[in-house]
């Protein structure tokens, strides 16, 4: 429940029992009651001067001055102090009564008003008051005395009331700030844990192509190793390498070789499965691992499918291809599966630049004719 739907006696749990236990506290009996109402005459009959009195006293104190402000707010606050005066000798302490000493804490807290400014008021008001008992012609001295106890608890029952609503204010305030200070350190370590995770992704990220660089490569086929021995699993490892790529850099430029690499990622990436992870390797080498997968089945995606997309660009990009599996009866390390795939690679470049040499000799030979 919202705080602005209850009372503050809701708030704060006062009931009538609650009142009765805390006039019992200052010892507030029915007698010290009864000879406050008989003193109210003399209270109604001097009610002005009291409250003249009052503010001239306060608005003396330079702090109090500034707070009050103006005329207007110094009308208001008369015409509430001759109720607040009055309320003192009515001899009706119930939960209305509490309910405007709350109220008035709240109030003071609210406009600035500070715990010693609001004592030294109450300590003003009630100087005034017991002048005026000891100056009232009351017959017996003992009444008069008692008259003065009887101001002294009902102040001081007031007094816990207001303070009590200080306190639980500035609780409030310390609440509200913990929180805030609790969100704001939250959405830090969001935006710490967003930043570091971005920063990981460009450590991990070749800027390139957008693929993984080579620095994770070996820890994560360890790991996937490691993964399908544990479940009897197939691990494949698939080397590529673009053909003649020093001869694109040195003919056409290397803005013309950052396309090719850029293609050759983008098609690696488009045909690559959910859970392959794709690495550059470095240069114009590109290296791809499988998990779930032997060598005729990663043949099957990358020399097949990869060759396919390169022969639809333009340039027509050649590749040298690469593949090797180990698993699941049998597991070699990841360096060794790497080096594997990498020397299948460097087969398949061997039958292309024979392919090359016998091209250009039959060229040679034709041109010859």
């Amino acid at each position: 429940m919202r705080q602005t739907d209850q009372t503050l006696l809701e708030q704060m749990r006062i009931t009538e029992f609650d009142i009765s236990h805390r006039k019992t506290l200052v010892n507030l009996s029915g007698e010290d009651i009864a000879l406050l109402m008989n003193f109210k005459a003399t209270v109604v009959a001097n009610l002005d001067t009291l409250v003249n009195q009052f503010y001239e006293l306060q608005t003396s104190i330079p702090e109090i001055a500034l707070l009050i402000g103006d005329l207007d707010t110094l009308d208001r606050l008369r015409n509430a102090q001759r109720k607040y005066i009055l309320d003192l000798f009515t001899g009706v302490y119930d939960l209305d009564y509490v309910n405007n000493r709350l109220r008035i804490g709240l109030v003071h807290k609210r406009i600035g008003v500070e715990p010693k400014l609001y004592l030294s008021g109450i300590h003003t008001l009630k100087q005034l008051l017991l002048e005026l008992i000891f100056s009232a012609p009351i017959e017996h001295e003992a009444e008069r005395n008692n008259i003065g106890l009887a101001l002294e608890k009902l102040f001081m029952f007031d007094i816990t009331l207001v303070f009590e609503t200080y306190i639980r204010s500035l609780l409030t305030e310390i609440e509200s700030a913990k929180n805030k200070s609790e969100d704001y350190a939250r959405s830090l370590e969001d935006k710490v844990r967003e930043r570091t995770q971005q920063l990981e992704e460009m450590i991990r990220t070749d800027p390139l192509t957008g693929l993984l660089n080579v620095r994770d490569l070996h820890e994560t086929l360890t790991r996937m190793l490691r993964a399908a021995e544990r479940r009897a699993e197939s691990v494949a490892v698939v080397y590529i390498d673009v053909n003649d790529f020093k001869q694109i850099n040195d003919v056409q430029g290397h803005t013309k070789g950052d396309q090719v690499l850029r293609y050759v990622a983008q098609s690696i990436k488009q045909i690559s499965r959910s859970d392959d992870y794709c690495f550059r390797y470095g240069g114009d080498e590109f290296c791809v691992l499988m998990s779930r997968c032997n060598k005729v089945e990663a043949e099957a995606v990358y020399l097949r499918r990869l060759f396919e997309e390169m022969y639809k660009s333009e340039d027509c990009v050649s590749l040298s291809i690469g593949c090797a599996a180990t698993g699941p009866e049998h597991y070699i390390s990841a360096i060794e599966l790497i080096e594997k795939a990498d020397q299948q690679m460097y087969a398949m470049k061997k039958i292309y630049k024979e392919s090359q040499r016998l091209a250009q000799h039959s060229n040679n030979e034709s041109t010859a004719k």
